[in-house]
């Protein structure tokens, strides 16, 4: 059965696809969203962490002050293990009042799915497309009921969940997982969070509510074991990896694994369909990059739309600026992730001594630290 033609047709209502039609209703421009989840479906228990610059999306949306549950990070120790060098980052350095914001992914899509229903904005839920079909003119979404949904542009923020996701132009396996739960240590966190390069991976605390949030990143078979162990033998294991830093392990709560890697599929689109978030790009975990950048498309494609005169939204030449001026920050944080990787997980001498080099460097000279935040805290082109 075809509908009326819409403005733009959003494919997922996660936090990148509520964000993009928020941000358009503030353009003036009225965006359907369609999910696959029910309304009900069962809330993610991952923990996200937000940068300052996603903080002043939300904020400029009237999202962020309903946030509840939020721990600031105002402070992050930067090392690696078996060699020399450290580096400190502060928000009062950087001129913010937190370099991040750590919360459950579920409180920021709870608060999503209200604002989107205080908007009056239409959320389809329980509706799984089938394929999108585009030309110059329109862009169709054919669900899996049966439907036709016509659209001027359709914006595709289903995280590449979908069928019809195309095949990455660039990816790598890295043959890492990360193994994430919530830990308590002996000591108070302070706000301070620590990102710790190990040959096998890196390993982050994040201050989340009175515990810390931790992915420990490992080998596929290395992180099986880890996520299996009992919680004693557990603790143990993360103390001789990390460190006493915040004194000793106390608790944790149960252990989930993820596969870890890197995929770009890019914006560029033809015929009225553009991806974004993590149906554009996946990102390793590590500096906290990738959901930062998928708001930072979400919001830029709406700005864009914005911009457009009505008749454009969707055209060749909108969605080819739009991957203009989208390329150097997704590209920025794909490279900068990618390298921390290669570089960082390995024991290789020389890579050892120019790591210590490069963190004593960052720790001494201000000039590279303001430019390490402000890229951490707004990509790029921060």
């Amino acid at each position: 059965m075809d509908e009326g033609m819409n403005a733009v047709l959003i494919v997922g209502a996660g936090p990148v696809g509520a964000v993009c039609a928020l941000a358009l209703q503030q353009q003036g421009i009225a965006a359907r969203v369609i999910e696959a989840q029910p309304a009900d479906a069962r809330a993610d228990t991952r923990t996200l962490a937000l940068s300052h610059g996603a903080r002043l999306i939300l904020d400029r949306l009237g999202v962020w002050n309903r946030l509840e549950h939020v721990t600031p990070i105002t402070r992050i120790h930067i090392s690696h293990r078996g060699a020399l060098g450290v580096a400190r980052l502060a928000a009062d350095e950087a001129g913010v009042p937190a370099l991040g914001y750590v919360l459950p992914y579920a409180t920021l899509t709870a608060v999503l799915k209200q604002a989107l229903r205080d908007a009056d904005i239409a959320v389809d839920y329980g509706v799984a497309v089938d394929r999108i079909e585009s030309d110059t003119a329109c862009a169709t979404v054919r669900t899996a009921d049966g439907r036709a949904l016509a659209a001027q542009m359709v914006v595709v923020a289903d995280g590449g969940r979908g069928d019809a996701a195309p095949e990455p132009k660039f990816k790598r396996d890295y043959d890492q997982m990360a193994v994430v739960c919530d830990v308590q240590t002996e000591l108070p966190h302070a706000n301070r969070a620590y990102e710790r390069f190990t040959p096998e991976g890196p390993v982050a605390l994040l201050p989340n509510g009175e515990r810390y949030a931790l992915v420990w990143t490992a080998s596929h078979a290395h992180a099986q074991r880890i996520a299996a162990l009992p919680d004693d033998e557990f603790l143990a294991a993360l103390y001789r990896h990390f460190g006493g830093r915040q004194g000793r392990f106390l608790a944790a709560s149960p252990r989930k694994t993820f596969a870890l890697k890197l995929a770009w599929t890019g914006s560029e689109a033809a015929d009225r369909v553009v991806r974004i978030g993590n149906a554009a790009q996946t990102l390793h975990p590590v500096a906290g990059q990738g959901f930062n950048i998928g708001l930072r498309d979400a919001w830029e494609l709406a700005a864009l739309c914005g911009d457009a005169p009505t008749s454009e939204i969707g055209s060749a030449a909108m969605l080819a600026a739009y991957a203009r001026g989208r390329r150097s920050d997704v590209l920025g944080g794909v490279g900068f992730t990618d390298f921390l990787i290669r570089v960082f997980s390995n024991d290789i001498a020389p890579l050892r001594h120019a790591r210590g080099l490069g963190l004593l460097a960052l720790e001494v000279l201000p000039p590279l630290k303001s430019f390490v935040a402000r890229r951490m805290i707004f990509g790029a082109r921060g």
